[in-house]
């Protein structure tokens, strides 16, 4: 064979040849030895970003003590200044569509649409359910399941609604008395002929208490055989919990579609969304996973909801769109979201079993979702073309819940995460770092502090996390040219009163799954969430009255020390 032949089948990877088979575990080495390469870069990076932390922030610590306030601003601000700046760089072009253009759509790929519903409020249920039948997507390449986390005549009215909505479209429903996994429930009916077989099933054990459903199991062969049959569904089935329903949906659905979107029940989509998320993963074959923007639907209900929609604004526009720039959003949230079927089917299993020291996760599923397709070494990307409304919170205690519960799965996804940033761009490592590690040095800092600063210092922190928080709602009103932006400073007191000692008590009870966010229908009552704030509370109340103590005595000791001359007055003595 001629050279040039040869050398473009080692180039083009063409193993036709028999005289050119060898560069296969060749190039197999080549590409063990680039990713071995790149880990011991990104760990090296990693390990510097960590070292830069700690080294600005004890020189900032110690300016502060010393009484350089102007210049311990400065080493704050400066860092966090410029690191927002990047990130607003990078969003602008993101958005810009600078990087790379999203076609049309072809309408050709088929989409199933799974909501999740745990005692939903009827209105909020309603609208999800009619912004879904509005979607502007060919009818024939759109199913709808909804999934209800419950069985029970408490959870009926969901199912009630469904039939209500989608009565004018080919429908169906089904309540299962268990659900994939559930105890008892997964027993098959035998044939007794069958039965003599033993041998056959022993190569084939049937799981008759946990795990997932044997195929022979008659509901699950009704529920899958309905799915298929009809374009939307409703299911009920046994309680057990938001990863449970939503292993149901895409179980039963199998690889009967190209794409899956996940919903919420208390999310209203976008009449364009699930048009403008397939554009995005038509565009490119290494995209695994798409969301869209998440904005609160009732931002009026209490000035806590008010601020999170601020909020989301926030973390939307500027922290995913720029992660988004660097193929690599940290989480496709569940409200919105669209993945790749045949993805997804492939880590189905592991995700659904996921452990984390030695302990079931229970939630962050949408976090683990993205991780998983990142694992694979796919791309995953944010569109603000495609958006949706969500209820947040109005209620504090239940807004404390859902922080919590978000802390738990950030700081448990932060760590699986740190074994695929090798595979994405480094600005995965460098976020990851400073995101990851910014709260726990400034709680560090408040608290060292409250306890060996003196007074004036622990005013000057409160009075520059303030100066911080304005700075970043003008910023922020610029960006959006809204005023309202403004409040986000106000954020900065939720920050340090709030969400501190929220992150450090989630750190500290990661692996406890037993409690997060209650239904809607139901007022959160478990005041769990407000034991670390308490204890938040006292630990810098003891700080105050420790410095307090310690500027007296010191200064109770100085005017001990003092001459009684430079006290009185002369003429007072001679008298």
């Amino acid at each position: 064979m001629p050279l040039s032949l040869c050398l473009r089948s080692l180039t083009c990877g063409d193993y036709r040849y028999p005289c050119v088979r060898w560069p296969r575990a060749a190039m197999v080495k080549k590409s063990t030895v680039v990713s071995l390469v790149r880990q011991a870069y990104t760990v090296t990076f990693a390990l510097h970003m960590g070292v830069c932390l700690v080294t600005l922030y004890v020189p900032a610590f110690r300016l502060i003590q010393e009484g350089h306030k102007l210049v311990s601003l400065g080493v704050f601000a400066v860092p966090l200044s410029v690191h927002l700046l990047i990130q607003s760089f990078f969003a602008l072009l993101e958005c810009s569509g600078v990087r790379e253009k999203i076609g049309q759509c072809s309408f050709t790929k088929s989409v199933a649409v799974a909501i999740s519903a745990y005692r939903e409020d009827p209105l909020f249920l309603t609208q999800c359910l009619n912004s879904i039948r509005d979607i502007n997507y060919p009818c024939d390449k759109l199913k709808v399941i909804l999934v209800i986390d419950g069985n029970s005549k408490e959870d009926q009215y969901m199912m009630d609604i469904f039939r209500e909505v989608f009565c004018k479209e080919e429908m169906g429903t089904f309540v299962w008395q268990g659900n994939y996994h559930a105890r008892n429930f997964n027993q098959v009916k035998e044939d007794p002929e069958e039965r003599k077989d033993q041998r056959r099933l022993a190569r084939d054990p049937v799981n008759l208490f946990y795990g997932e459903s044997c195929v022979g199991n008659p509901e699950r062969v009704a529920l899958e055989a309905l799915i298929q049959a009809k374009r939307c569904v409703c299911v009920m089935q046994k309680w057990g919990g938001k990863r449970e329903v939503m292993y149901t949906a895409f179980k039963a659905i199998g690889c009967s579609v190209d794409y899956i979107q996940v919903c919420d029940s208390d999310t209203k989509l976008d009449p364009e969304a699930t048009m403008e998320l397939v554009k995005v993963l038509e565009s490119n074959e290494s995209y695994g996973a798409v969301g869209g923007e998440v904005r609160v639907l009732n931002p009026n209900d209490s000035f806590l909801s008010f601020l999170s929609s601020l909020c989301y604004w926030l973390v939307f526009n500027v922290e995913r769109a720029c992660q988004s720039y660097f193929h690599c959003v940290s989480c496709i949230s569940s409200p919105l979201g669209l993945y790749k079927n045949d993805l997804l089917q492939k880590f189905l299993e592991s995700w659904y079993n996921q452990h984390f020291l030695g302990g079931r996760c229970t939630f962050g599923d949408d976090r683990h979702l993205t991780n998983q397709v990142l694992h694979l070494g796919y791309s995953t990307k944010q569109t603000l073309a495609a958006c949706c409304y969500t209820e947040t919170p109005a209620q504090y205690l239940r807004w404390l819940n859902q922080q919590i519960r978000w802390s738990k799965s950030y700081i448990r996804e932060w760590l699986y995460s740190t074994r695929l940033w090798h595979k994405h761009h480094l600005w995965m490592t460098y976020e990851a770092m400073v995101v990851g590690g910014f709260p726990f040095l400034v709680t560090l800092t408040v608290v060292k502090l409250f306890f060996s600063g003196c007074l004036w210092n622990i005013v000057w922190i409160l009075l520059f996390t303030q100066l911080l928080g304005v700075l970043k709602g003008v910023y922020a009103s610029c960006l959006r040219g809204d005023l309202a932006m403004i409040f986000t400073s106000v954020y900065s007191i939720l920050y340090l009163t709030s969400l501190l000692p929220t992150k450090s008590f989630a750190l500290l009870t990661v692996t406890a799954s037993n409690w997060g966010t209650s239904g809607r229908k139901e007022r959160a009552t478990n005041c769990m969430p407000l034991l670390p704030l308490l204890f938040w509370a006292i630990l810098l109340l003891v700080g105050v009255l420790d410095t307090t103590l310690k500027e007296a005595q010191d200064s109770w000791a100085k005017l001990c020390s003092t001459p009684i001359t430079r006290l009185c007055p002369i003429s007072f003595i001679h008298d």
